[in-house]
């Protein structure tokens, strides 16, 4: 991308081209001074606005909007850090995780009493804390815990029964309640005794909130955005689609195909939207969490043996660092779905299923990724001017959009 013509130049050349003599054109000031026509008319007419002359956005207030965006984005970022860190000690054993924070109060002058009342705390057990801050039953629950672990590491097929034995050998006797325990505290399952979900994966804490709680209406474009990714086999391998739907307007505005599910997928799928249209800033992107790409636990454990079943694996594409980064940096708003429910996120699977209806199962085998990707631009471009759709009283999602006028300040629509 070209650097831009600095300030001063282009306030000279406006100022050349304000008090040009007669017979003079702009296109001539414009070739003298190296600049194209349109980009000279655009500099006047930006002085024209900064100078009063003619209504519309001038550059300081262009540069005060841009740092309040910048500053609702550090504060987007700010409350879900304090949304996650809530989440986090709301677990368990919070007192402890508290004791801490109160001396690091009572270290900048704030009283020990005062943090304590606040915390809604006891002052015996954290003076307790303060004089051992690790007491001889947790030492002992360590060391039982790490004998249990290297047990599970080295054998993964023994449920807690077998573990204890394993312990002991190791130096750590405990009975079969207390092993027990332990193991259910941090999900050290047998890898054939314990029932599991989907692939053997059990879904952790929600990344984000459900903020639409199926209510898939709008009132303005770039108002809701739905999302979800969808597979399909060519001769080739499997393909994948991620697309982006307006659901004011029905208008699928972005979409990313790849070979592999992974979360550059759901980026660039809303890399492609937001470039389309232009700020969509305070818009809400809603998807359910992704898929895990094919996770196979016990191809997994075959690996490398170390198997512990049942914990969040949040690598998924909706809830990845990647897409997260995205979103902050579009300005929008992720909401996330329940784990298993269609229901969810109904609206955006119904746009997968009419795509493969109309245009996967159009034929009975691709025979070549590139193929489907020319096949799918053409079908994306079709339903956005030329398909017709009942929700919308048999309507274009391009004609909606040209009879939309908008009711507040938000971007214009892009084809």
């Amino acid at each position: 991308m070209p650097a831009p013509y600095p300030q001063e130049f282009r306030e000279d050349v406006v100022r050349v081209a304000r008090s040009r003599e007669d017979g003079i054109t702009i296109a001539q000031i414009a070739k003298d001074f190296g600049v194209h026509e349109m980009t000279l008319h655009k500099w006047i007419r930006q002085a024209d606005i900064d100078d009063g002359n003619r209504p519309g956005k001038s550059r300081e207030e262009s540069a005060e909007l841009r740092e309040a965006r910048k500053q609702i984005r550090l504060l987007q970022q700010e409350n879900e850090v304090l949304r996650r860190a809530a989440a986090y000690l709301s677990q368990a054993n919070l007192p402890k995780r508290f004791y801490p924070l109160v001396s690091e109060l009572a270290a900048d002058g704030i009283p020990v009493a005062v943090s304590l009342r606040v915390l809604k705390l006891s002052r015996q057990p954290y003076y307790r804390w303060r004089k051992q801050q690790v007491t001889q039953a947790e030492l002992i629950e360590a060391y039982r815990a790490n004998a249990l672990l290297d047990a599970h590491v080295d054998d993964p097929e023994y449920g807690y029964r077998f573990l204890v034995g394993e312990a002991a050998e190791a130096g750590e006797v405990m009975c079969k309640r207390t092993a027990w325990r332990i193991c259910r505290d941090n999900q050290w399952w047998s890898v054939f005794g314990k029932k599991r979900g989907k692939n053997g994966n059990c879904p952790g804490p929600p990344v984000h909130d459900d903020l639409v709680k199926r209510d898939f209406s709008a009132d303005e474009v770039n108002e809701l955005w739905l999302t979800d990714i969808t597979e399909h086999w060519t001769d080739e391998g499997k393909l994948y689609l991620c697309a982006i739907k307006d659901v004011f307007s029905g208008r699928i505005v972005g979409y990313s195909i790849s070979d592999r599910m992974k979360a550059r997928l759901a980026v660039n799928a809303l890399d492609n939207a937001t470039s389309r249209r232009g700020d969509v800033a305070g818009c809400i992107v809603h998807s359910d969490r992704g898929s895990q790409g094919g996770f196979n636990w016990w191809t997994q454990h075959l690996r490398s043996r170390r198997v512990l079943m049942g914990r969040s694996v949040e690598s998924t594409q909706y809830v990845s660092l990647a897409y997260s980064d995205a979103l902050i940096t579009a300005g929008v708003s992720a909401s996330v779905g329940t784990v298993g429910d269609s229901y969810d996120n109904a609206l955006a699977e119904t746009v997968n299923g009419l795509y493969k209806a109309e245009l996967i199962h159009s034929k009975r085998l691709w025979e070549s990724t590139e193929a489907v990707e020319l096949a799918t631009m053409g079908w994306v471009h079709w339903w956005n001017t030329a398909r017709l759709h009942e929700a919308l009283g048999y309507r274009t999602p391009a004609e909606v959009e040209a009879a939309y006028t908008p009711s507040r300040d938000v971007a214009p629509v892009a084809s």
